[in-house]
């Protein structure tokens, strides 16, 4: 073999390799892509989020808020896109709330991330509440707190018999937060209130029942489901609306059985009536029903400062706009990483998991309305703004 056929060979073999280490970094570099917190994806006519933390039950973090709310403002703005869906990837979780951990440590550290992480969650919850394309929210597995903060304000949410939906926070010193007091004062009777002072869950069609979500699908079709809305030529609201409902008559699951909380809404109804803690408890007492007395114990294990500041939010809510709830919400964020609770509950719940949290004040009666008008008092300059 002569030296320019060796030489030929050779550029040919370091050619080979070149292309083979380009084709290598895009592999890597899909990879990465798609090992991202959030994936974002144009897929037929819509917008596609995948919260993808399966291992962390898609908890959302701060990284991920930023991803998504500049995505979502582009996508409403583009004409190609007409509707928008959100989704959790693992099965397990569509996102089982913020990473209160995180925000925990860098309010302890006087870090600016416990501010902008609240601020910024409640500026994407609020575009999703006024995004003007349709905006589809797969709530499969377990959806509390900020999970529900990404679902519950959009126009469409699909339940499937694995949704597991509650607002845990007055058990972790916080509040039902991200909207909690537009929403939850909204829903039938006084169950909103209910649901935000005790933290109870609701599970699988129980979550439509109760008016969280707006269709209950059997988690099987979740997958048709989506590529029917993809298919959509330029569809209406109308239109993914028909889609959506024709999944939900098809559904049989627990079609026959009532809601869990049915037999129990008259108590319900009369006993978180009341404008006080103090006399939720005391008609819980009185009416002495072993249902009463669960929700007793239950609410005896809370914070008594999240517990007041919940029911004057819920109350106060009831009458504002979403984004004056979110502005009151931010306030009373602030107020909770700069106090004790907060840190106490993430560190009982989540850190050492005891389970025994020691709340101060430790008693209802110490939490004085000048307490509570702290917690709910302007923040002027660094108030939250749209």
């Amino acid at each position: 073999m002569g030296q320019w056929e060796v030489w030929r060979l050779m550029s040919r073999f370091n050619s080979f390799k070149r292309t083979n280490i380009i084709l290598q970094h895009l592999r890597m570099s899909k990879h990465t892509d798609a090992t991202g917190d959030v994936l974002l994806e144009r897929k037929g006519c819509a917008g596609v989020i995948t919260l993808n933390r399966p291992k962390f039950l898609n908890a959302l973090t701060l990284n991920m808020i930023r991803q998504i709310y500049p995505q979502l403002k582009k996508w409403e703005q583009d004409p190609e896109t007409f509707l928008i869906i959100i989704k959790g990837a693992g099965g397990k979780a569509f996102c089982a709330g913020g990473d209160v951990r995180v925000i925990s440590e860098a309010g302890k550290a006087k870090q600016k991330i416990a501010q902008d992480f609240f601020r910024e969650e409640y500026m994407l919850n609020s575009a999703i509440g006024f995004c003007q394309k349709p905006y589809v929210a797969l709530i499969h597995g377990i959806t509390m707190g900020g999970g529900v903060g990404l679902s519950v304000h959009g126009q469409f949410r699909v339940a499937t018999e694995t949704s597991l939906f509650a607002m845990p926070e007055t058990g972790i010193g916080l509040f039902p937060d991200v909207g909690g007091g537009y929403f939850l004062p909204r829903l039938q009777g006084k169950l909103g209130y209910f649901l935000a002072l005790t933290g109870f869950r609701l599970k699988g069609r129980d979550v439509y029942r109760a008016g969280i979500a707006t269709h209950f699908i059997d988690s099987e079709k979740l997958g048709t489901l989506e590529e029917d809305l993809f298919a959509l030529k330029s569809p209406s609201k109308e239109n993914i609306a028909d889609v959506l409902d024709a999944y939900h008559t098809e559904s049989k699951i627990d079609q026959d059985k009532s809601f869990i909380l049915e037999e129990h809404m008259e108590k319900i109804n009369s006993c978180f009536s009341a404008n006080t803690m103090e006399q939720i408890i005391e008609n819980l007492r009185q009416d002495g029903s072993s249902f009463a007395l669960e929700q007793l114990k239950v609410i005896n294990k809370m914070s008594p400062t999240s517990l007041k500041i919940t029911l004057r939010q819920l109350m106060e809510g009831s009458s504002k706009t979403l984004q004056e709830v979110l502005t009151m919400e931010y306030r009373l964020s602030q107020a909770c990483v700069g106090g004790h609770d907060f840190h106490e509950g993430v560190r009982a719940v989540l850190i050492d998991k005891d389970q025994s949290p020691k709340w101060k004040p430790a008693d209802l009666k110490e939490v004085t309305d000048e307490d509570l008008n702290n917690h709910f008092k302007s923040l002027g300059s660094n108030d939250l703004k749209f």
